[in-house]
């Protein structure tokens, strides 16, 4: 479909929006004319989600929710929480009493987390939040400050990493998808990098940015890592096969568990183990922008108003653990680490039939194979920390890394 074609079926953007997009067009244009024509992926795709002010994630915009533009889990129940906080209260007995959440989001899972570890008798010494919008973590703000003093004063705000590592948990729920990621395809048997380039002036009389293909053999740390993602696959490779490689997430890796003196990393996200992301069957890799609850595959329009993710490669994450001197601590489902978690539990502790239906319903939408129970996935990372994980006691797919 073309790119007039995707937007007749999406919903159509706002004055402001559109305003909000053409300058964040005409930032990454001047940018890319200044190279030489031509941008990386992940250099388009950093400009589109952080550019200061302009960047989906760095300007102001109702992105989560039913009004924005997806839904993440703590939105859809506060189950989600409820579980997290079980799993954390149960860390928390063996380490120092510090939570680290990366992206926040709008501040439900950090609300719930806290009012479920109140309830659990866990007092902590503090909840950091590292957050890149500020919108976002306005919205955090504003919904942090109904909570008890007691809890509201263990809160911060940080804008960069804590430079002394802390004793507890650090959670990040759906952040690694959103690291600007590289794009690759697999043509005549060579391998080529997608790119983005200027498009041809279109009708309206202004440049449309748009993607081309360019040989990667140039990039030698790009063509040695298809090497060895893609030898596995050797001639069952389609010709025509694109996927995406995060050549950012080791180092990203690498900075929390510089952060982390004791403890566990809990990472939550939509991802696969190499062996099932960099397959034959999918061919297509797993690009994804978000707009107002649509999901799609062209990230050259609706720049800086629409989300673009990547699924998160949980082997990579793994050998960047050992290679930052962290263990993984399990690896496993949704599904199985809420269930785990004492998800039934927690639904039979409902008031009465009414809520009890209600939440039951919230509980499938987080478990079920077609909803978020499968395609979301749980890591845990762990430094000096030998004790029981429970969200893992049900299933752990480590042995599939």
């Amino acid at each position: 479909m073309s790119a007039s074609g995707l937007r007749s079926t999406l919903p159509p953007l706002s004055a402001e929006e559109q305003r909000h997009s053409r300058a964040l067009a005409a930032h990454t244009r001047a940018e890319l004319v200044s190279a030489g024509g031509w941008l990386s992926f992940e250099r388009f795709m950093e400009l589109a989600l952080y550019t200061p002010g302009l960047g989906y994630y760095s300007a102001g915009s109702a992105k989560i929710g039913p009004g924005g533009d997806f839904v993440t889990a703590p939105e859809v129940s506060a189950l989600f929480g409820r579980c997290l906080a079980r799993q954390c209260a149960e860390i928390l007995e063996h380490t120092g009493a510090e939570i680290l959440e990366l992206g926040a989001g709008t501040g439900r899972m950090a609300a719930e987390l806290l009012g479920a570890l109140a309830a659990l008798g866990v007092t902590l010494e503090r909840y950091a939040i590292l957050e890149v919008s500020a919108d976002l973590a306005e919205r955090q703000r504003r919904r942090l400050a109904g909570l008890p003093q007691a809890l509201r004063e263990r809160v911060e705000w940080l804008e960069r990493l804590p430079e002394t590592p802390l004793e507890g948990v650090i959670i990040a729920n759906e952040v690694a998808d959103a690291l600007p990621c590289r794009r690759f395809r697999w043509h005549e048997g060579k391998l080529r990098e997608l790119g983005v380039a200027l498009a041809e002036q279109g009708a309206a009389g202004e440049e449309a940015i748009a993607f081309r293909e360019q040989p990667a053999a140039p990039d030698a740390a790009l063509a040695r890592e298809c090497e060895r993602l893609l030898a596995p696959l050797g001639e069952t490779l389609p010709d025509g096969y694109a996927s995406e490689v995060s050549l950012r997430l080791g180092p990203w890796i690498a900075s929390l568990g510089e952060c982390l003196g004791r403890g566990v990393l809990l990472l939550a996200d939509y991802g696969l183990p190499r062996r099932h992301y960099y397959h034959p069957e999918r061919a297509g890799g797993t690009l994804r922008c978000h707009f107002k609850q649509r999901a799609h595959d062209d990230p050259y329009i609706n720049l800086g108003v629409q989300d673009i993710t990547a699924w998160v490669d949980f082997t990579r994450v793994a050998e960047a653990a050992a290679a930052a001197d962290l263990t993984v601590g399990g690896f496993a489902t949704q599904a199985a680490f809420l269930l785990a978690a004492g998800l039934e539990e927690l639904v039979a502790q409902a008031a009465d039939a009414v809520e009890r239906a209600r939440l039951a319903g919230e509980a499938r939408r987080l478990i079920m194979p077609e909803e978020m129970g499968e395609a979301f996935k749980f890591m845990a990372l762990t430094r000096g920390y030998d004790a029981p994980l429970s969200g893992f006691g049900l299933q752990d797919l480590s042995r599939l890394l």
